[in-house]
């Protein structure tokens, strides 16, 4: 795919991290004596904090999901969804859609956890949905098909969903306990 490889790659991953390290290491190094503590041989928590979220705001690490979209990454597997985060884009979700490619899907985003549940009406794509917890790990993984207005309500309290053609999650050997890492696009980058 295309879009799993521009966008993910563990070599990369890797690499980001090493040089997020250094970054912080070299940013609180280079703060001189206005970081310092009282006692001269420390620097304040508060300024590692600071230039470690300065050092974000203006490294190029990469590119980042474009605002609207995030990375939902399993291992080696990434899935470029876009974020169903308000109340209106949850209810249209993936209606209308003729297909829904490899690699894609939609990321539902709640303010809590809870049990969930969703329908398939004027949807033309089978999919999988994958309910997950707070802390991304997958609680549950259910076959929806085409145009059925009965629920498919998740087996646990879920905070995210994530919405794919049908059999994908089973092709990537993806299941129930799975945890995810996501990566939302920033507004204004």
């Amino acid at each position: 795919m295309v879009l799993r490889e521009l966008f993910h790659k563990p070599e990369r991953a890797n690499s980001r991290a090493i040089f997020w390290l250094l970054t912080l290491c070299v940013g609180a190094a280079s703060c001189g004596d206005a970081a310092a503590d009282p006692s001269g041989d420390r620097l304040s928590s508060e300024t590692v904090v600071s230039n470690a979220a300065s050092a974000r705001e203006t490294s190029d690490l990469g590119p980042l999901p474009p605002a609207g979209y995030a990375w939902v990454i399993f291992g080696a597997d990434t899935v470029v969804a876009e974020v169903a985060a308000t109340a209106d884009e949850r209810a249209q979700g993936l209606m209308y859609r003729e297909q829904v490619p490899d690699g894609t899907g939609m990321l539902f985003v709640f303010q809590d956890s809870q049990p969930r549940s969703f329908w398939m009406a004027n949807t033309y794509v089978p999919l999988d949905i994958a309910y997950m917890d707070p802390s991304y790990r997958i609680v549950d993984i259910i076959a929806m098909e085409p145009l059925v207005t009965d629920s498919y309500p998740s087996d646990a309290p879920a905070m995210f969903a994530l919405e794919v053609r049908q059999g994908w999650f089973g092709e990537q050997g993806i299941g129930v306990g799975a945890q995810a890492n996501i990566v939302f696009g920033v507004q204004g980058r």
